[in-house]
Order: structure tokens, then sequence, then C-alpha cells
């Protein structure tokens, strides 16, 4: 039971960071960092998409992650 509670948090975790890195940046240096705020404070760039399904899908993972940290941790400690 221990060793696939841990193969899934392996798979959780490199499938978070797998779509951690394949997120596109929020600005791009200062030029995005001056225009880009203007833009974000009045809600012209919303996700759409591929980047909306992201972020979703690392909201996902992330949960799926710290859920399986707690319960190998709760398992690895009863042991």
């Amino acid at each position: 039971m221990e060793l696939a509670l841990k193969i899934v948090l392996v798979i959780a975790s490199l499938g978070l960071i797998a779509v951690v890195l394949l997120q596109p940046g929020k600005s791009s240096g200062l030029s995005g960092a001056i225009s880009g705020g203007a833009e974000h404070l009045f809600g012209k760039q919303k996700a759409r998409g591929l980047e909306l399904f992201l972020s979703r899908l690392t909201i996902g993972l992330a949960v799926v992650f710290f859920a399986m940290s707690l319960i190998v941790a709760y398992f690895v400690k009863l042991g």
C-alpha cells in the first residue's frame, strides 16, 4: 500500500513540474511589467483555451500532490 502511494506521489510531482513548465510567462521583461500591469488591472487578459486548461490542471495536480504527501507521511509514521 505504501509503495503504491509513493508511486502516485512521484507521478503527481512529475506531472506538476511538467504542467508548470508548459505554462507561458506572464510578462516579457520590463515592457511587460509596465504595459501588462494596466491590462491585467482592467481585465483585458483573460485565460482562455490552453492557458485556462493548464492553470486548472496545475491547481488539481497541486491538490493531489499535497494530499498524497500528507497521506504518505501518515503511513510512513504509522509503519
